[in-house]
């Protein structure tokens, strides 16, 4: 074998090791997260973590970054198409308008508010778009697509995974206490829990308290917003592309230049797929479970190219809005299920 040959062969071997690294922090975050208290914080969240965690205490080697990269990038896509396995559109359907404005408003409200906040702290626009992405659709996962659209650094990208995830949390816990002080049916209960959480670990988590009527409709309230992610894509894409060569390159906007989010219409075409009954449930709940490890190993690989010292110079700011906007986004969340008379 040459010289040439055996430079190939090792990186090939370092590739593969680096992909393998973050399958095996995937695979820990999923058993972490089976624990009574990890379990609020979900499998993505645990694996990003972990992977920060190796990476002060551990490092990782230069041969494996190649591997950890594709992680981060292609499984992510890969594994987002999947999550729609997840996704019952005649559930929404089913819900009714009322849930599914409440839905769509808690989107919007905390996508523009928590942007906003993050404009007036001054933090970096992409990351301020992230970290309001992730408070008003559904976090990680809205995080980690949004930020391919946006072409993000993974250093902000990993930065509004952990803000988002320690805010939901919070708010979990928070939602739990509060519960018999809210003075709430167990479906209005469950339509504020899914239109103001963060995660959909965290959503089940705070409405159980309410039963499983509260979960049921929980869930149903965050796919909404989870729904709504496609078209959300398209337009930041949108928006950042035109601004982006007007102000940056001054070229005039272009139609083709858009980056097109195929892997979020793959998301769609799962869910339709999945809406038909084509799809056994048990082999759907398979995919999801597949879909979640793919992610989780996306994270691990983000994890694994960040410092905590990144963390600490650049996260206070957007935690700060991200606190503000989640609080805010809680009372409107309230004032709509009383509003809409869904109590």
């Amino acid at each position: 074998m040459t010289l040439e040959q055996i430079k190939v062969e090792t990186k090939k071997l370092g590739f593969i090791k680096g992909i393998a690294l973050t399958l095996l922090i995937a695979i820990t975050a999923k058993y972490l997260a089976e624990l009574p208290f990890l379990h609020i914080m979900g499998q993505l969240v645990i694996a990003i973590l972990i992977g920060v965690v190796w990476k002060s205490l551990i490092g990782v080697p230069a041969y494996a970054v190649a591997g950890t990269n594709y992680s981060s990038k292609v499984l992510l896509r890969v594994g987002i198409i999947l999550l729609g396995m997840r996704l019952n559109l005649k559930d929404i359907i089913n819900a009714g308008p009322k849930t599914f404005a409440v839905g769509a408003i808690s989107l919007a409200f905390g996508i523009l508010v928590v942007y906003g906040l993050t404009r007036l702290f001054r933090v970096e626009k992409k990351l301020g778009i992230l970290t309001a992405c992730g408070t008003g659709i559904c976090g990680a996962a809205a995080i980690l697509a949004i930020s391919s659209q946006i072409k993000a650094k993974e250093k902000d990208t990993a930065i509004a995974v952990a803000t988002v995830a320690v805010l939901g949390t919070t708010f979990t816990f928070g939602y739990t206490i509060l519960y018999p002080l809210l003075e709430l049916s167990n479906q209005g209960y469950g339509v504020f829990s899914g239109g103001t959480l963060h995660e959909i670990a965290h959503v089940i988590a705070a409405a159980a308290p309410g039963g499983n009527e509260a979960v049921d409709l929980a869930v149903v309230v965050k796919l909404t917003r989870v729904a709504l992610l496609i078209p959300v894509a398209i337009l930041i894409g949108f928006i950042m592309n035109w601004k982006e060569r007007s102000t940056v390159t001054g070229k005039k906007f272009s139609w083709k230049s858009i980056q097109i989010p195929w892997f979020i219409f793959g998301f769609l075409l799962m869910s339709a797929i999945y809406s038909s009954g084509a799809v056994p449930e048990p082999l759907a709940e398979k995919l999801v479970m597949l879909s979640y490890i793919l992610m989780a190993m996306s994270m691990a690989g983000l994890g694994l190219n960040i410092d905590l010292v990144t963390f600490r110079k650049y996260g206070g700011k957007p935690f700060i809005a991200g606190l503000v906007g989640s609080i805010l986004l809680s009372c409107l969340g309230y004032v709509l299920v009383q509003a809409f008379h869904l109590n």
